[in-house]
């Protein structure tokens, strides 16, 4: 007799909403995109200022943080897709010459490795309930803890007052951090959890299309 297969791994994801994630062990946590400038020619003092501020702004910090780096394979399309429109509307004759040779020289290095680039976050947790206090983005075994409509209101008051602030000091770092929403969460955490799934699978709605009862029992007209 065949036996039904074991699941040995879950994703302890309750539900996103109003970008905010919630945990089944009941915890939540909202996650920042940071972006910022990688100019190498920037002279020694300002990299030395940009790393002060960011030592400053780690040592401000007093609750637990998640800083997550993920390399993941360029959008080739819309990159050429943008150079291409630059060099149709913005650019005078030779510097769209130039742009399209370039585009022409990124898609002849994209049939010969993979192209990557790195994407920076800053997972910020709300106030532990009781739950095992793991950052977001792990699977295994959840805890049981507090969960309700006051617990959630309280924890997306504290997400938003420490996102504000989280924010607010990496800016003073020249790095510029942006707040994901639901559908950019959900993205996120399919793409930790099962990376060759997301880079085929994407949400292209509202994330509560994905919830909502696709049949629904037929109006009693008696």
């Amino acid at each position: 007799m065949s036996r039904g297969s074991v699941q040995t791994a879950r994703v302890d994801l309750e539900s996103i909403a109003d970008g905010v994630v919630a945990l089944t062990d009941g915890e939540y946590r909202a996650v920042l995109e940071v972006t910022g400038s990688s100019n190498a020619l920037d002279d020694d003092t300002r990299q030395e200022a940009a790393l002060a501020g960011y030592a400053a702004f780690l040592n401000a910090l007093n609750f637990p943080v998640q800083v997550l780096v993920r390399a993941v394979p360029v959008e080739l399309g819309r990159y050429l897709a943008s150079i291409e429109e630059r060099a149709r509307r913005d650019l005078p004759g030779e510097l769209a010459v130039l742009a399209r040779e370039h585009a022409l020289f990124v898609q002849g290095l994209a049939r010969r490795r993979t192209l990557l680039e790195r994407r920076f976050y800053v997972v910020v947790p709300a106030q532990s309930t009781g739950g095992r206090g793991s950052l977001a983005w792990r699977t295994g075994r959840g805890g049981s803890g507090a969960r309700g409509p006051v617990a959630a209101e309280a924890a997306q008051r504290q997400l938003t007052f420490r996102c504000d602030e989280v924010a607010r000091q990496l800016m003073r770092c020249g790095l510029a951090a942006r707040r994901l929403g639901d559908l950019e969460l959900a993205q996120l955490f399919l793409a930790c959890w099962s990376p060759e799934r997301a880079r085929s699978q994407r949400f292209r709605q509202r994330l509560d299309d994905y919830t909502t009862l696709a049949v629904r029992a037929a109006a009693d007209n008696g």
